[in-house]
């Protein structure tokens, strides 16, 4: 077999840890390929001064990288899959899901040693909406500001300005060997992960039948298993990546539980449930525990989330 594969990326730290993982385990099933990186820059990496939830595109950090790959620029692209939109273009796949980290969130800080530590009014940055609804479901009494920057930047800031804390996923600290600034692990029950966090992806066309048999080498089925079934709920509920929508299925035997979380932006109403299931199936319980959701009304809590962020202001750093 004689072929260079041209990987396609963000240029982040993360992204570029992310992508030379996918390499060294294509490598290490086929030393005889040639790989090529190529950085490509989305739509989220340029638009750093405004929130993104803000922004509304569903593809924020992909559809550039996309389009490279659906115009034949770039081989296959490598993806944080929480970023990746549950309705992908056609022409594209998820071909593999390659390795899935921890998928907790974590708490840093300055001062403090837990979000249970956190006095009233205390201010916790993030910038994601789904974090922010659990915190304040769980903590009403805190505050909470956008941040924008990948990893370093945004630990930076929160040190620099002694804002009081900082919510980012496990999987992106770890990776870049930054776990000295973690003070807590979160647990699931406090704030449910994005679907698919900390999983990585990779993405081919459909038609690269020969890529696809290459890429199948580092295909995990049971993290996969997992996250088409978080994705499948998140789908149902039309929620993208920036709603406050969480999710995490694990294993248990021949067994799926998903479990799934939907509220409001400021944690007031809140739908928390699971479902059990047959694991070769898990498209299908992800789907079921959505329309559960359904029934409890989530739609209304959704639109009045949407509602509300349209007409907030929210400040970021």
């Amino acid at each position: 077999m004689k072929r260079s594969i041209v990987f396609g990326t963000r240029g982040s730290d993360l992204a570029l840890w992310q992508t030379e993982f996918v390499k060294e385990a294509l490598a290490k099933h086929y030393p005889e390929l040639g790989f090529e990186i190529r950085v490509i820059e989305t739509a989220g990496d340029r638009i750093l001064n405004t929130a993104i939830s803000k922004i509304g595109s569903p593809g924020l950090f992909a559809t550039e990288i996309e389009d490279a790959l659906l115009a034949g620029e770039i081989d296959l692209a490598v993806h944080s899959l929480k970023d990746l939109p549950t309705v992908q273009p056609d022409g594209l796949k998820v071909a593999a899901v390659v390795v899935r980290e921890m998928p907790n969130e974590v708490f840093i800080s300055k001062k403090y040693s837990s979000i249970h530590d956190l006095p009233a009014d205390a201010v916790v940055a993030t910038g994601s909406l789904r974090r922010r609804s659990q915190l304040l479901n769980h903590r009403p009494d805190l505050r909470t500001i956008e941040i924008r920057g990948n990893v370093p930047t945004r630990i930076a800031k929160v040190y620099d300005r002694e804002i009081d804390g900082l919510i980012l996923a496990f999987a992106g600290v770890h990776r870049l060997g930054m776990d000295k600034y973690i003070r807590e692990i979160v647990p699931t029950e406090t704030i449910l992960p994005s679907a698919g966090q900390a999983a990585i992806a990779v993405e081919i066309r459909k038609d690269d039948t020969e890529l696809a048999s290459i890429v199948s080498a580092i295909n995990d089925l049971s993290i996969a298993k997992c996250v088409f079934a978080e994705r499948a709920f998140l789908h149902r509920l039309d929620g993208g990546c920036q709603a406050p929508i969480g999710a995490l299925a694990t294993l248990d035997g021949d067994d799926i539980l998903v479990r799934g979380f939907a509220g409001d932006l400021d944690g007031t109403e809140v739908i928390r449930g699971s479902l059990r299931g047959n694991a070769a199936e898990p498209t299908i319980v992800g789907t079921a525990l959505a329309e559960i959701f359904e029934d409890k009304g989530v739609e209304r809590i959704l639109e009045r989330a949407k509602s509300d962020l349209a007409a907030s202001d929210l400040e970021v750093i």
